[in-house]
């Protein structure tokens, strides 16, 4: 693990204020909504329930990067540094890319793991490294939705695996996908790999838009049972710029079908 003086001090569970701001009721099983949004301007151009509550499902790994990338931004880790693996991260049920407790992996290897595998055991190896305890690192996660104008967004871990405290909406997602592409343009490029090769086996991007629909760059997808099949993705084409999040799909072939539809209706 990181050393403490490297990484700071890991915050505290958030206090009642925090708290007051948790959106209430839990998350619509298998529920859809959708919403398209210009990614410039930030104009919504298309919703459907769009801030309905929803289980994000691996949705919740572009925060995981987005703090690990903000991480990196800050000189608290480089590309190279290592990152080490609990047994807690390595029992993570799939998706995985089958990390060893007592080993590490670089933070480019997780990065690239995340973006394009959407691996639940390197999310906790990220969550543990930067903030401690994976529940530390949820908290923080939570803040920064808070900070980015995610109003109705919970975290409690940082995979998206099946929690009734994990909430959000297509909203805010749509959102958060904005902020990655303005914050962190260069290093959401990261979203745009077809594949990623670890210990010698080869990974493909889960996002099945990547190469099939024109001008898609990105950005995520998501399945949990109690969440269906949601995406959030982005596209350029003839000086347009859009995203388009669907959550709840219900299933995988139907979720692209949709999404593919909002791009080329909205591009």
């Amino acid at each position: 693990m990181l050393a403490a003086s490297a990484v700071g001090t890991a915050p505290r569970a958030p206090g009642p204020a925090s708290l007051a701001l948790a959106p209430s009721g839990g998350a619509v099983a298998r529920a859809h909504s959708a919403i398209v949004i210009d990614a410039r301007s930030g104009k919504v151009l298309h919703e459907e329930d769009a801030d309905g509550l929803r289980n994000p499902a691996s949705l919740s790994k572009m925060m995981t990067l987005y703090l690990l990338f903000d991480a990196l931004d800050a000189g608290i880790v480089t590309l190279d540094s290592p990152l080490t693996v609990s047994r807690k991260a390595a029992s993570q049920p799939p998706a995985r890319i089958g990390v060893k407790a007592g080993t590490t992996i670089t933070v480019d290897q997780a990065i690239r793991a995340l973006a394009v595998k959407s691996a639940n055991d390197v999310a906790v190896v990220v969550a543990e490294n930067i903030g401690g305890t994976e529940t530390a690192f949820a908290h923080r996660m939570t803040r920064k939705a808070r900070s980015l104008g995610m109003r109705r967004t919970n975290f409690v871990n940082a995979s998206g695996l099946e929690d009734p405290g994990q909430v959000t909406t297509a909203r805010d997602m749509a959102t958060l996908a904005r902020a990655l592409k303005r914050n962190h343009a260069r290093r959401a490029r990261n979203f745009t790999a077809r594949s990623f090769t670890y210990n010698g086996r080869t990974y493909k991007t889960t996002n099945n838009l990547l190469g099939r629909v024109a001008g898609v760059d990105g950005i995520k997808t998501g399945y949990i049972s109690k969440a269906g099949y949601n995406l959030a993705a982005s596209a350029r084409r003839g000086g347009k710029s859009i995203i388009a999040v669907v959550i709840g799909g219900k299933t995988e072939a139907k979720r692209d079908r949709e999404v593919t539809n909002l791009l080329e209706r909205y591009l």
